[in-house]
């Protein structure tokens, strides 16, 4: 099974362009599931048919299933409950009740319920294909961090050590059973957060981003791409919508000269997107807006032809850690680990030591990177961009390196 997410900045297209691929996926002989985490839930208006939290076959596709996540319902329900735990144990604790409920509101749960839907019922159903219609960037960049972010932020507030134990230093019955509770749901809820965040950064899960030819929207793809390859995600391409037909050379009128200039703009900033990185489709400016699976699947055909959507796209590059000096445990040994960042030569970049993990933020993300085992033994000489590679240098730290 193949999971394709599409984003893009807000009005570029990117639910119609979800919706002709999720029909041209269906329209191969292949069962596919469209779902939107959208807020706005145009999936439903792309496909001309009523949508729900269960998905629906929608007529005329050939084996084509479409669900839109209702994150409120989804926000009463788990979630619900592990909130109660959370403020029945730290009220037990002595935290006022008011104090207590406030603390246990999660910034962004109702997207991390939504993803985790997704999930579900991608692996629920017998689908080959899961194409899912994102938010617009900046929520689906927050969307797509929750998982590692919340579950760090659970390790910190509440460490497996704790939970396991906590139960068993108190003689108080009801208040060990009651801890025992919170302490399952949280297991629950950090383990469901470790299978969102498997799925994300496996091979089968891809991103295509949709843009517009325009500067303004090129320039926030770029952050996208830097953004994306620091939280682990791979874009398997770029969809460029909406580019104006050229006129033939002796069409006449005002009308075919702005059609012939903005043709040239366009392709002046098409070649920037190339230089992305990522392999770029081009769709052409539709005269009528492209609703109801006949006018998608037209539309699918001018952007993936004979080509399969799903097809795999190469690994992306790997957190990689590499000896530069030195030899065995010697302490004049020297690390460099190098992270790819696509763009990240023009983004604002921030490096900092957290304890045993290094804090990169870039592009307006910011990831924790676990280090590995002999690394959290050194000290960060410097950091430089090597083109697109992020090289951190480390040196042993005396204190705690091997003897």
């Amino acid at each position: 099974m193949r999971i394709v997410l599409f984003t893009g900045k807000g009005g570029v297209g990117k639910t119609t362009l979800a919706a002709a691929t999720a029909a041209h996926l269906a329209r191969s002989g292949r069962k596919t599931l469209a779902v939107s985490t959208d807020p706005a839930h145009s999936l439903g208006d792309a496909l001309e048919c009523d949508l729900a939290a269960e998905p629906v076959e929608v007529d005329g596709t050939g084996g084509l299933f479409a669900a839109h996540i209702d994150a409120r319902a989804l926000l009463d329900g788990a979630w619900g409950r592990l909130r109660e735990h959370l403020a029945t144990v730290l009220a037990g604790a002595g935290v006022d009740e008011l104090v207590a409920d406030e603390l246990t509101v999660l910034p962004g749960v109702e997207e991390l319920l939504a993803l985790s839907a997704v999930r579900r019922a991608a692996e629920a159903g017998p689908w080959e294909a899961v194409v899912v219609d994102c938010g617009p960037t900046a929520e689906t960049l927050r969307l797509l961090a929750l998982p590692e972010a919340v579950a760090g932020y659970l390790e910190r507030l509440f460490p497996a050590h704790r939970r396991a134990v906590r139960g068993l230093l108190t003689r108080d019955r009801a208040a060990a059973r009651r801890w025992e509770r919170t302490a399952e749901a949280l297991d629950d809820l950090v383990a469901e957060l470790a299978a969102l965040r498997t799925v994300l950064v496996s091979p089968r899960t891809g991103v295509r981003l949709v843009l517009t030819p325009e500067r303004v929207v090129v320039a926030e793809t770029r952050r996208t791409l830097t953004a994306l390859a620091l939280l682990g995600l791979r874009v398997d391409g770029l969809v460029a919508n909406r580019a104006v037909p050229v006129p033939t050379a002796d069409a006449p009128g005002a009308a075919a000269g702005w059609m012939r200039e903005r043709a040239a703009e366009q392709a002046a900033v098409l070649a920037d997107v190339e230089r992305l990185g990522p392999p770029v489709r081009t769709v052409e400016y539709a005269a009528a807006e492209p609703t109801g699976v006949g006018a998608l699947l037209a539309l699918a055909a001018q952007l993936w032809g004979d080509d399969d959507p799903t097809t795999e796209p190469a690994s992306a590059p790997a957190l990689a850690v590499r000896r530069t000096a030195g030899s065995g445990r010697s302490a004049d040994s020297e690390f460099e680990l190098a992270l790819h960042l696509p763009g990240a030569a023009t983004a604002p970049l921030d490096l900092s030591r957290i304890g045993d993990e290094l804090a990169v933020t870039a592009a307006g993300v910011r990831r924790l990177v676990a280090l590995p085992a002999v690394l959290r033994r050194c000290t960060v000489t410097r950091a430089r961009l090597d083109g697109d590679d992020l090289r951190v240098a480390f040196r042993p730290d005396p204190a705690l390196w091997m003897r």
